[in-house]
């Protein structure tokens, strides 16, 4: 996530950077990965980033093949196959749009040191248009070639924001730990937004959309940023309706995972994605 601003929220430290508190962190760890903490996924983190949670007690390795789309970043977070040469991501994870050559998508296996793994390098990096660590928490980056894996299509309404989700990355496994070598993946069930902006009192509700136990113990955290939060559509297929992005703590009961809400972006990903 070199140098990208992680939106902060009262201490103790969330999932990466902090924005408005020092104090604070969000989901983007540096050398990050999922992690399933106590039940649940933690991300690691990325270059200018934080801390994470407990071991691993909950969730299970994903299989070979199992969610094709995922996307491991190098500055340290998730993204999903929007197009076979574009990865959406979180725009925290990214430091601004334009000609972009540093950074390495590593897709096609779920055990990150696998000889099969297909690394692509990117080229350019839009980031949401008024992006300024508050909402809008989207990114795209363009790679110099396009990958031969299924795309991850995103939600145009918000007809699947409710239900169960599925979440997945490569984090870390306890707070301020190393991300993790294989692809961890769980489940996590919607949190209304009255809910959640009990929780949170800087929820961007028209956003943003939370999931999350209430008792904790599953969720995403640091070096999951960026990644899908998905579900199947009415034709079975998977759809993203989620982007990790920030959180109190990590797994903390009480506090769920806020993700950027992707119907509320759908039209304004397509426009960008077309012209990147």
């Amino acid at each position: 996530m070199s140098a990208g601003v992680c939106r902060a929220i009262p201490s103790p430290p969330t999932r990466g950077t902090p924005l408005k508190l020092l104090s604070t962190l969000k989901r983007c760890l540096a050398a990050g990965a999922v992690l399933l903490v106590a039940g649940g996924l933690q991300p690691a983190t990325a270059s200018a980033a934080s801390a994470a949670t407990p071991p691993v007690v909950g969730g299970t390795r994903a299989a070979q093949g199992e969610f094709p789309f995922m996307v491991r970043l190098s500055m340290g977070c998730g993204g999903s196959l929007y197009a076979k040469d574009i990865v959406l991501t979180a725009a925290h994870c990214v430091s601004g749009s334009g000609n972009n050559t540093r950074i390495t998508a590593t897709a096609g296996v779920v055990d990150l040191r696998s000889s099969a793994a297909v690394k692509v390098r990117s080229t350019k990096v839009l980031q949401a248009p008024g992006y300024n660590g508050t909402g809008k928490d989207w990114a795209l980056i363009k790679l110099e070639r396009p990958i031969d894996l299924p795309t991850l299509k995103i939600a145009d309404t918000t007809a699947y924001n409710n239900g169960t989700f599925t979440v997945a990355g490569w984090g870390a496994a306890r707070e301020g730990g190393a991300q993790q070598r294989y692809l961890l993946k769980a489940q996590v069930p919607f949190v209304s937004d009255a809910t959640c902006g009990r929780a949170y009192d800087d929820l961007v509700a028209g956003e943003e959309i939370c999931a999350g136990y209430n008792d904790g113990g599953v969720d995403t955290c640091q070096g999951d940023s960026g990644g899908p939060m998905f579900r199947r559509d009415n034709a079975g297929a998977w759809t993203q309706v989620g982007i990790v992005s920030w959180g109190y703590g990590c797994a903390r009961a009480g506090y769920p995972g806020v993700y950027t809400e992707v119907s509320t972006f759908a039209s304004a990903i397509r426009s960008a994605a077309a012209n990147l």
